[in-house]
């Protein structure tokens, strides 16, 4: 038995493992030939090799320049050779993105959103009277809208208009009688039963059609096969 035995978790690790080990075996081999000519001749093969085995870089901008990026990765930017594009830094490689920030911002009425927040303060910088009307009460119609979504349930004009007061700081609202777009949750309705009925409906339908067809066809061959008898039995000679 040998003490040792060959496994994967024993090998050096895969730098780019889309390419195999034996792509990154012959890096290795690329790097420790003595003359450069070598060098750049055995890895024009190797670029070949690697658009080879994946041909979907083929669909990327200017895959050859990616190639030789790969190449240069793989050999750990030790390779010497000449390449037709300029050899990547390290940095590059493994530079890091920054954070993505995310807003932290409360939200009075979450039902209602931050975009109506930035409408109420839009609308507030409206000089034009009659203007500031429309828009004030087009928020009020948006705001049951996203009310009765959230809630799923219906909502009065009073609540809505309420609210609105709320948020503007007491400088946005409406005449006590207007009345706002009519707005009502429909659930959605399922599919299943009527796919159900509609296949039950077929199936019976086809069945009742083919039942009717095949007892109206065999009176006609049965008279068919009558005819055919009696002319045989006629036509008949003895001797």
């Amino acid at each position: 038995m040998p003490e040792n035995f060959d496994y994967n978790s024993t090998r050096n690790k895969l730098i780019l493992s889309e390419y195999g080990r034996n792509v990154q075996n012959m890096v290795k081999y690329i790097v420790a030939l003595p003359t450069k000519e070598e060098r750049n001749r055995y890895a024009q093969v190797v670029i070949d090799l690697m658009g080879f085995l994946n041909p979907h870089l083929r669909d990327v901008a200017d895959f050859k320049h990616k190639l030789w990026d790969h190449l240069h990765i793989i050999s750990d930017f030790q390779i010497d050779v000449d390449s037709p594009y300029p050899k990547p830094s390290t940095e590059a490689i493994h530079m890091k993105p920054e954070p993505l920030r995310y807003p932290h911002q409360r939200i009075k009425y979450k039902h209602y959103g931050k975009t109506i927040e930035l409408m109420i303060e839009k609308a507030k910088s409206i000089d034009d009277a009659d203007r500031k009307r429309h828009m004030v009460q087009a928020i009020a119609n948006f705001m049951k809208m996203a009310y009765v979504q959230w809630n799923k349930d219906s909502v009065a004009d009073e609540i809505i208009l309420s609210d609105l007061y709320n948020l503007s700081g007491g400088q946005l609202k409406l005449e006590e009688n207007i009345n706002l777009n009519k707005v009502e949750y429909r659930s959605m309705p399922h599919n299943t039963n009527n796919n159900q009925n509609n296949r039950g409906r077929t199936n019976n339908q086809n069945n009742q059609n083919n039942r009717g067809r095949t007892n109206n066809n065999n009176p006609r061959n049965n008279n068919n096969n009558n005819q055919n008898r009696n002319r045989n039995n006629g036509g008949a000679k003895k001797y």
